[in-house]
């Protein structure tokens, strides 16, 4: 399935020096390929029929607008800026890592922070997957127009993408969240909520462990009840995406501001996602999200998702309206097109 055949128009992102690979998105990458998949800076690629390059000569010789990505210590992405500009290839960046805690944490030396400075104000323009990072970038070029919030978008068009499973099969809460390092993720919130379901609903509960012992035993202080946590490790993309989709409902305490890919995924999903305030949140899950929520009434809206039928099939419906009116691959890239023009 060809992303956006009729409009021309393609943008490349680069990725200078990164490790994943180059891909070309002439189609949908399948659910089971071992290609990244078309989700997050990649999808920006996919919806326009783009390519995603680390090589900044191959970006060049493609010959369509190019968005860059800022990563490590931004050197590599300064040199391939100037490279672009030099061969007249229209050029807009953006901070790999977009999360408010992630770019506070990327601030913190003075060289980088300067670098940061020079390429946001020597750029086309800057796109953002947050309103909060358009924000920054507005800050920098004084309000110039060429800054743009353009959330990244999810083949929710293409049934190849569509995970959905059936209501009969759909049992318990998934967590959304597995980084405990990280303040803002609320992890451990999200886990005692999650138990509090559980104890009184008798929901069985699901949450992904990437730290080894160490996550196994912050687990085990958690304190659920016997055979009512069940602990994943990570696997292939469409693995735990067909996990996420056995479950009645996503559950986060997420505050960090991120574009918002496990909300993305339920929408792959077609399962409710409860709280977090990323931005596929806010517009795709805008009646469960956690922009303005938290504690009890995420607590209460997830335990009326897990036993009213009318409710659970309208907050679904409504989240597939907002995912294909807001967040479709034909929207962004239209975004994006008319962003460049």
């Amino acid at each position: 399935m060809a992303s956006n055949p009729s409009s021309g128009f393609r943008l490349n992102v680069l990725n200078p020096g990164g490790r994943d690979p180059e891909q070309h998105f002439t189609d949908t990458a399948l659910a089971d390929s071992a290609a990244h998949a078309p989700v997050n800076f990649h999808a920006y690629a996919a919806c326009t029929g783009g390519s995603f390059y680390r090589e900044t000569t191959k970006a060049i010789a493609a010959g369509s607008p190019v968005l860059l990505l800022l990563r490590s210590d931004f050197r590599a992405s300064e040199r391939a800026l100037k490279q672009l500009k030099k061969a007249g290839v229209p050029v807009a960046v953006s901070l790999k890592e977009t999360g408010l805690h992630q770019i506070a944490d990327q601030m913190r030396d003075r060289a980088r922070l300067s670098r940061f400075l020079r390429i946001v104000r020597e750029a086309d323009g800057c796109i953002a997957p947050t309103p909060e990072a358009a924000d920054i970038y507005r800050s920098i070029r004084r309000d110039d127009p060429t800054v743009v919030f353009i959330p990244t978008p999810y083949p929710v068009h293409d049934p190849r993408w569509d995970f959905s499973r059936t209501l009969e099969e759909r049992r318990g809460v998934f967590v959304g969240t597995r980084e405990w390092d990280v303040p803002t993720r609320n992890h451990a919130a999200a886990l005692f909520a999650a138990r509090q379901i559980s104890d009184e609903t008798g929901a069985r509960v699901t949450v992904y462990n990437c730290d080894g012992r160490k996550g196994e035993r912050l687990l085990e202080q958690v304190g659920f009840r016997p055979n009512r946590l069940q602990v994943m490790k990570k696997g292939s993309y469409a693995e735990y995406l067909r996990i996420l989709a056995e479950h009645k409902l996503v559950l986060q305490m997420d505050t960090s501001f991120v574009p918002g890919q496990v909300a993305g995924d339920a929408l792959l999903c077609r399962v409710p996602c409860v709280g977090g305030n990323g931005a596929v949140d806010r517009l795709g899950h805008t009646g469960t999200c956690g922009a303005g929520r938290f504690g009890a009434e995420l607590l209460q809206m997830a335990a009326r998702l897990l036993v009213e039928a009318e409710f659970y099939a309208h907050t679904v419906a409504e989240s597939q309206r907002n995912g294909a009116e807001r967040l479709s691959f034909a929207g962004v890239a239209e975004q994006i097109a008319e962003f460049f023009r």
